[in-house]
């Protein structure tokens, strides 16, 4: 029997979680690209995935209340905007972590909660459910931040962001807090990152987890479809195969950034793809713990796809690129092979992340279709255009040699003798001298142009 918000009320705070989540997710992107720690990457876009999905969700429940036209577009305050735009262009990741998990997931957090207390239960039944799932995936953020932040920021960094920091306070104070929900302290406050406008930074950064990112010596594809090799060890290579999938976030991330103006489904499927590819990229790397493999040591893990796509072609041109691998993977010499491959060899995990890698490749081939394939008469067109698209890609494998950016070691025999040995084997002699790189050969076996 409590009053509690009416619907002007609930309507304006719910436009402010909104606009947070949409300002995450839009920050999340833009910064996954060139952050060269890993964890932060697949953390990045875990939760610019959820930020999504919850961007969709309240702006349905918006609609529901006598809303049209939604003004979603309509930034809600400028304190609060202030807010994301200093996070957008924080110049260092221990700012960017800070700004996103100590200062905007905590007050969001609280909002959410204030919410669930303030609304009548019964009347605003359905604000109330959307903020309680919302928590759910807030507090996993919460929780994150609190471990990730102190692995980055030490005391010293701290003190030096301090008025940074109470920049960010001062800017939620003066917005009347993230919901609006108190009354706003006026006051004038100077921008001081944002200043200057964020330029994107769609060239790949990897940490020292990564020695040789440039390398292209070991020609994953050739080996997997060799029906010589025995299974057991193209597990290895299929481990290879999805922890290398890391650069395709990285330039899923700037399709995204750089392609305004879409319905909002288009960010969201778009993200949920990025998200899934992020996942496969770690079930390499707990593949690769699962049989002993020092991966950053024996296994060189490069980027050059991503490197290109992102540098040399158009956010379409990428988009192209992408829905022509993926129709590449659907035949049963692609992600089917892949875990049948999983069952012969006897390694279970193998198979599992295999099965579930298949049915998300299905998934995204769903979402080429839906945002992709739009833009061409038939299907055909947009197939022949993503592989013209990828043929434009100049991979520089002499280039990056002569330059000495790397020399294409051929690191397979030490990731195959790593695995025969802690499995207690001895290393087959044909498959310890497999040599076959990328530089006449691209990753869907056709051959790469003398131009390139």
């Amino acid at each position: 029997m409590k009053t509690g918000l009416s619907i002007e009320d609930c309507v304006a705070r719910l436009k402010r979680y909104h606009w947070t989540f949409k300002r995450l997710h839009q920050i999340f992107i833009a910064r996954l690209t060139a952050e060269p720690v890993y964890e932060l990457k697949m953390a990045f876009s875990l939760h610019a995935h959820w930020c999504a999905e919850h961007v969709a969700t309240l702006a349905k429940r918006i609609g529901e209340m006598r809303e049209p036209p939604l003004g979603l577009e309509v930034v809600p305050n400028k304190h609060l905007d202030l807010v994301f735009e200093e996070i957008l262009c924080a110049p260092t990741t221990g700012e960017l972590l800070t700004g996103i998990y100590e200062k905007v997931i905590p007050a969001l957090n609280s909002a959410l909660a204030k919410h669930i207390r303030e609304t009548n239960p019964l009347a605003d039944a359905p604000s109330v459910r959307v903020c309680r799932f919302a928590l759910v995936e807030v507090e996993d953020m919460l929780n994150y931040g609190q471990k990730a932040v102190p692995c980055i920021v030490d005391a010293a960094t701290r003190e030096k962001m301090k008025p940074w920091l109470q920049l960010l306070d001062e800017c939620l104070k003066a917005a009347g807090d993230l919901d609006g929900s108190t009354q706003p302290v006026k006051k004038d406050i100077a921008p001081i990152y944002s200043a200057k406008p964020f330029v994107y930074d769609n060239v790949p950064k990897r940490d020292e987890r990564f020695p040789d990112p440039y390398n292209m010596g070991v020609n994953a594809e050739v080996f997997l479809y060799d029906e010589s090799m025995p299974p057991d060890a193209k597990v290895l290579m299929m481990f290879y195969k999805r922890l290398r999938e890391i650069d395709v976030p990285e330039m899923m991330a700037s399709i995204v950034f750089q392609t305004p103006g879409k319905p909002w489904d288009y960010y969201r499927d778009m993200t949920r793809q990025l998200w899934d590819e992020a996942r496969h990229a770690m079930m390499g790397e707990v593949g690769f713990a699962s049989v002993g493999v020092n991966w950053p040591r024996n296994v060189m893990i490069n980027f050059t796809w991503s490197l290109g796509l992102n540098t040399q072609l158009t956010p379409m041109e990428r988009h192209g690129v992408l829905y022509f691998i993926e129709q590449g993977l659907m035949p049963k010499t692609g992600k089917r092979y892949e875990w049948e491959v999983g069952l012969k060899s006897h390694h279970p995990l193998c198979a599992l992340f295999q099965d579930y890698d298949w049915a998300d490749e299905v998934l995204h081939a769903r979402i080429g279709r839906d945002w992709y394939l739009k833009h061409f008469k038939t299907a055909a067109e947009g197939v022949e255009y993503g592989d013209k698209c990828w043929s434009k890609v100049l991979m520089g494998w002499k280039q990056w040699r002569d330059e000495g950016l790397t020399q294409h070691r051929n690191w397979w025999p030490d990731c195959y003798r790593d695995a025969c040995r802690n499995a207690g084997v001895e290393p087959d002699p044909q498959v310890l001298n497999f040599n076959t790189t990328y530089e006449e050969v691209r990753a869907d076996l056709k051959n790469i142009s003398a131009s390139a």
